[in-house]
């Protein structure tokens, strides 16, 4: 186990190079892009930068080591899997504190990614074991259905910037628990994690071209040749509608196996008869988890009438407790946006609710100084005309709105193309299942606010993807079904 490093050494421990068929390799041209802090904006390090040829390598190397993987007894690959998991375990402070730099969250909000992110790989190592199939008679007596798994093949994973480790590990570990190789494009604002993570594997002794890693500043040229290409069998996607959409696209011509986890817009409702201190703790981590910047953070608050003015009391009082500052601070708990587009996009979703006659209640006016720092923020009185109640904000700011009736609170929570998250509070346990399975969306939280669970299946409805991620269903999107007819 290695000791704490500091901020400097850390960063000048991780690779930088691309992770290509088992080897550390600058990018064919050469080239390279910054990693820099959205506490100061400063630049970190630089990384090597995959062009189109060094994917075209990766994919060579995945294909050639494909089916001695899928040899592999699942429970070796589960027993690498489980080495990995102890070794991020024994790593934590190194991950946390890496991910903090280079992303901005709070120091206390990446030990709980390391902890979340890490358990994937531990929950896919109990699944590679388990991958089952069914023998049974044929109805009519002329035979015998033979049912079997098989890897899918070669896959391509595309992370987002905003969980730079859970992101990685929730595609990997399913992928390898299941016998296939995988390419990892990490985001360029965040490939830090993911440089340090193929470096544990390497040191687990994951066989050559099972893994590579591609950081890159043009994404879309680097994926583009190997959604072209015949070989590569499945996709596999965190990020924005729009990009999914069009990915799905390219995918779409070659039928690749595609699971896409796409934007969110979840409404977070309170009933009248909801526990209002409950329902403040649920929203706060709802809202303010990872800043705000999470497909499942609350988005809209749609609160009983008769309570809206108590909660949004207690709630201005508790997320004004948040310290916003630089996420190595220990007295910051609120740490800044990723980028500056980020935060102009914030800025512009709150002055629009407010032009259009929004109450700022707490915030809502962004921090002056370096990094891209936006405060805690609690909107009330919002219109429905607001851009806030149907764009994703990604960031730490609640809207909130009231209603009077059951039917009024599912009408406005189901308003939206999303349908990732959604959140409800009510004492009344008919109410809780009736409302949701009225609900539009994969994933309900029922009086409580963190609904992320590697033993949960994760995923959305209409624009918010394909495909789940996690649970005993994350590794089916990993498997081809095969039947075998048998005399």
């Amino acid at each position: 186990m290695m000791g704490h490093m500091d901020a400097a050494e850390l960063i000048r421990s991780v690779p930088t190079d691309l992770f290509l068929g088992g080897e550390w390799v600058a990018a064919e041209n050469g080239a390279t892009f910054g990693v820099h802090d959205p506490a100061t904006g400063d630049e970190l390090t630089r990384v090597a930068d995959a062009a189109p040829g060094d994917a075209l390598r990766a994919l060579d190397a995945a294909v050639a080591a494909g089916p001695e993987w899928a040899a592999t007894p699942p429970r070796e690959r589960a027993e690498l899997l489980r080495t990995v998991w102890q070794k991020i375990t024994d790593r934590a402070d190194d991950f946390a504190l890496l991910m903090t730099l280079e992303m901005g969250k709070a120091l206390p909000e990446s030990r709980s990614e390391v902890t979340y992110g890490a358990e994937f790989l531990r929950w896919f190592s109990e699944e590679a074991v388990r991958i089952a199939g069914r023998y049974t008679p044929a109805p009519a007596g002329t035979g015998r259905v033979l049912v079997t798994k098989q890897p899918v093949g070669p896959c391509l994973a595309i992370t987002p910037w905003n969980f730079p480790l859970a992101m990685g590990t929730r595609k990997i570990g399913p992928a390898l628990a299941a016998g296939c190789t995988i390419i990892v494009k990490p985001a360029s604002e965040t490939p830090l994690t993911i440089q340090l993570l193929a470096q544990l594997f390497d040191e687990a002794g994951l066989p050559k071209g099972v893994l590579s890693v591609l950081p890159s500043s043009h994404a879309g040229e680097v994926t583009g040749p190997l959604l072209e290409d015949p070989r590569l069998r499945k996709l596999t996607f965190t990020g924005s509608t729009e990009v999914g959409r069009m990915l799905a696209e390219k995918a779409g011509r070659s039928l690749l196996r595609t699971s896409l986890e796409l934007g969110g817009n979840a409404p977070f409702v309170v009933f009248e008869d909801a526990d209002l201190d409950a329902a403040v703790e649920g929203a706060v981590a709802a809202k303010l988890r990872n800043g705000g910047e999470a497909c499942t953070a609350a988005n809209r608050f749609h609160v009983h009438n008769s309570v809206r003015d108590a909660f949004v009391a207690k709630l201005t009082e508790r997320m004004a407790s948040y310290k916003l500052g630089p996420g190595t601070d220990p007295d910051a708990t609120l740490g800044p946006l990723v980028n500056e587009n980020q935060k102009k996009t914030v800025i512009e979703l709150v002055q629009d609710a407010v032009s259009a006659g929004a109450s700022v209640r707490l915030g809502g006016e962004p921090a002056d100084g370096p990094g891209w720092f936006y405060p805690a923020t609690v909107l009330d009185d919002v219109p429905k005309q607001a851009r806030i109640l149907q764009e994703e904000v990604f960031g730490p700011v609640a809207a909130v709105t009231g209603f009077d009736t059951e039917e009024e609170a599912l009408a406005a929570a189901n308003d939206t193309r999303y349908g990732l998250a959604a959140y409800i509070f009510t004492r009344d346990l008919d109410r809780a299942l009736r409302v949701s399975h009225a609900l539009e969306t994969g994933i309900v939280g029922v009086n409580r606010g963190v609904v992320s669970d590697v033993a949960a299946p994760f995923g959305g409805i209409k624009d918010s993807g394909l495909g789940r991620e996690g649970g005993t269903e994350g590794i089916e999107e990993f498997l081809e079904t095969k039947y075998i007819a048998l005399q």
